[in-house]
C-alpha cells in the first residue's frame, strides 16, 4: 500500500504534457487513442475522454475507431467544457479536435500547466489540403507530435491527404468511406486538378 501512494504522489507531482496524434482520415488516429487510453487504464490512473458533440458518426457518446475499438467519452459542445469536467483525472483524451473551437490550445495547455496528460487525436488537414481548426495551434504547444498515415486507395503509398469525393463547400461534412478516401501527394494533386 506505501509504494502504490508514493508512486501516485511521484505521478502528481510530474509535470503535464500534452501529445497530438494527427493524419488524414483513415490513419488510426482515434486507433492509437484507445490504444495510448487503455495503456492508461491499465497503470490504473484515473482519466477521462472527451469528444466533440456533432461527431455522432458511429456512436453518440463512445469514440470508437475504423476498426470498431471503443472507449466511453463525453461529448462536448465546446472546449471550455472540458475544463469544467476533468475533474481530478490525471489523463484526459480528446478525439477529433479539429472539430472544436479555437479554446481548445488554451484548455490543454491549462490541463497541462496543472499536472495533467493530455492526448488529442485529430485531422491536420480538412479536405482541401489546409491547417484544420484549431489543430495547427495544438501542433505548435504539443510536446509531441505523432503523425500517422493512411494507405493511398490509388497508388499503395503512404498517404496525407483526405480527399472529399462528394460536392460540397462546407468545411466540416461527417462521413466515411463513401464520402472520403485517403490519398498520398501525388495522388491528391492528381484528381484536385
Amino acid at each position: 500500500m506505501q509504494l502504490t501512494e508514493e508512486v501516485f504522489k511521484r505521478k502528481n507531482e510530474s509535470g503535464g504534457s500534452i501529445e497530438v496524434i494527427c493524419g488524414s482520415m483513415f490513419s488510426g488516429k482515434t486507433e492509437e487513442l484507445i490504444r495510448r487510453i487503455n495503456r492508461v487504464r491499465i497503470a490504473k490512473l484515473r482519466y477521462q475522454v472527451f469528444k466533440p458533440k456533432q461527431d455522432t458518426r458511429y456512436d453518440k457518446v463512445d469514440v470508437v475507431s475504423h476498426n470498431s475499438n471503443a472507449i466511453i467519452s463525453i461529448p462536448v459542445a465546446k472546449a471550455e467544457a472540458i475544463l469544467l469536467q476533468a475533474g481530478h483525472n490525471q489523463v484526459i483524451g480528446i478525439d477529433e479536435a479539429q472539430f472544436f473551437d479555437d479554446k481548445l490550445p488554451d484548455v490543454c495547455n491549462s490541463l497541462a500547466s496543472s499536472g495533467i496528460r493530455v492526448i488529442i487525436a485529430g485531422l491536420d488537414m480538412d479536405f482541401k489540403g489546409r491547417p484544420f481548426g484549431p489543430m495547427p495551434a495544438l501542433l505548435a504547444i504539443a510536446d509531441s507530435v505523432t503523425k500517422v498515415h493512411a494507405v493511398c486507395v490509388v497508388c499503395g503509398n503512404a498517404a496525407l491527404y483526405s480527399y472529399r469525393k462528394v460536392p460540397g463547400k462546407n468545411k466540416i461534412m461527417l462521413g466515411e468511406l463513401e464520402s472520403y478516401e485517403p490519398l498520398c501527394r501525388v495522388c491528391y494533386n492528381l484528381v484536385r486538378v
